[in-house]
């Protein structure tokens, strides 16, 4: 009985039982991460958070995705407590080495691409959460005044326990799509200390209101995927009525396709958010108001309007899978860098090709990555130019800033495509169908910022403004 209401219930919103399985328990997160609140002892809520996340789970994936999640665990924890000086670079490459080893074995790209489900999304987050965890227990060896500020604040001194580790890892289903948070975080959270410190006159902080607007938010967004997504199906790029069609409908046609497909992230990230919410784990601080109101900002995965009104495309990694763009900021950009030099072009690079390879060994993935590190190199180009025009030229301004925005709309929802479609074949076939626009107009951009630089005009201070 219980399997004929499962099937019925996907055959009505058009998905898989798999992927149905997956949801209700994805849901789930939200009370359960609101019982933790009510769970006992700090060993208790340890315990708590490794066990609901173990069980949720195995009733999603199945036994054998916690086995799966051991790997990378095991992988960490031991390299911290064996080698603890290079803990954080073995963790960093067996980790990933076991994540794309899963990636090619089980195609998860095709099997989310034809609407089924795996394990492999939650190891993902998890892979960044052991990585994390590892570096900063590696930091901790080290004298502040070699380290930036975000290793300074995340880095630690002692090895948490085992039991940490796994509450840590799992904590209520928050591995199934994130957010990524700092195991610093997570030990202050569960022990009430820091900004979750409610033993002097600072109140708690209610999540009531907060949460609710996420799942409202989450339920606009399904809506509108649903709707959407029978519109505008991926297969229509190798059909031959596409092909048929001019460059502006072909082109609106990828721009739809790009949009409708965000609307499911948005939704899966607006549920996460809630979770992270109720459970308090993700408030960061007040407001600086006279009335102060509490921020949730360490649940935030996206900002919607930000992606879909973005004015240069510096600004998507900002407000798009916003902790996993913030992991990769430290984890990975940051720790290019020498000290005293600036970042450049290879820094950028180097981290598009580390996150494409975290998503998978798609020919789609890998070219959006680096398409989306030309895209971000080209808007800096034109940000530079429209900061060279003088203050006087106001209006040549503005329109510069409106051509970054439309830059962005254009190359973004261009290169999503082989994000979406992974294929080599479907990848290239929807870019070359639009003459490759995306890419061209990047490359032109960073080739022209060499032959007509930018030199930023700094007007004199007026007196008066």
């Amino acid at each position: 009985m219980e399997l004929i209401d499962l099937n019925s219930m996907a055959a009505s919103i058009g998905v898989s039982v798999a992927v149905l399985r997956f949801l209700l328990c994805f849901v789930a997160t939200i009370p359960i991460s609101f019982a933790w609140r009510i769970v006992p002892s700090r060993l208790g809520k340890h315990f708590y958070s490794a066990a609901s996340g173990a069980f949720l789970s195995y009733l999603s994936f199945g036994f054998s995705s916690n086995l799966h999640f051991l790997v990378p665990m095991t992988i960490g924890y031991a390299s911290m407590a064996i080698y603890r000086t290079k803990c954080g670079i073995i963790t960093f490459f067996l980790g990933f080495a076991y994540l794309i080893g899963c990636h090619v074995f089980y195609m998860s790209g095709d099997a989310w691409k034809e609407g089924g489900i795996d394990s492999t999304g939650a190891l993902m987050v998890l892979t960044l959460k052991v990585i994390s965890c590892a570096m900063n227990y590696n930091d901790g060896m080290l004298k502040e005044e070699g380290l930036r500020e975000a290793q300074k604040k995340n880095r630690l001194i002692q090895m948490p326990s085992l039991i940490e580790y796994f509450g840590y890892c799992l904590c209520c289903g928050s591995h199934f799509a994130g957010p990524v948070y700092e195991m610093k975080d997570y030990l202050e959270w569960t022990e009430e200390k820091g900004i979750w410190d409610t033993s002097e006159k600072t109140k708690r902080p209610s999540p009531c209101g907060a949460t609710v607007r996420a799942i409202l938010q989450a339920g606009i967004c399904m809506a509108l995927y649903l709707y959407l997504v029978p519109q505008y199906p991926l297969t229509r790029f190798t059909e031959p009525v596409y092909q048929e069609w001019g460059f502006f409908r072909k082109f609106s046609y990828q721009y739809m396709a790009a949009f409708t497909a965000r609307w499911k992230y948005y939704f899966i990230w607006s549920i996460s958010e809630a979770s992270i919410i109720i459970s308090g784990l993700g408030f960061s601080g007040w407001t600086d108001d006279t009335s102060p109101k509490p921020k949730w900002d360490r649940a935030k995965n996206v900002d919607i309007l930000g992606v879909e009104l973005a004015k240069s495309a510096v600004q998507i990694p900002l407000v798009w899978n916003i902790q996993v763009s913030t992991w990769l900021r430290h984890y990975v950009y940051d720790r290019l860098v020498k000290n005293g030099k600036k970042a450049g072009f290879f820094q950028l690079l180097a981290t598009q090709t580390v996150s494409a390879v975290w998503h998978g060994l798609y020919p789609g993935y890998i070219m959006f990555f680096v398409q989306s590190a030309l895209m971000i190199a080209g808007s800096r180009v034109i940000y530079r130019w429209q900061q060279a025009i003088t203050p006087k030229m106001a209006m040549l301004r503005k329109f510069m800033v409106f051509i970054n925005f439309l830059y962005t709309v254009l190359v973004l929802n261009y290169s999503a495509v082989g994000f979406m479609v992974l294929s080599l074949h479907e990848t290239l076939t929807a870019y070359g169908s639009v003459y490759y626009i995306g890419t061209i107009i990047p490359v032109v951009l960073i080739l022209l910022s060499y032959v007509v630089p930018a030199k930023t005009s700094r007007p004199k201070p007026h007196k008066e403004e």
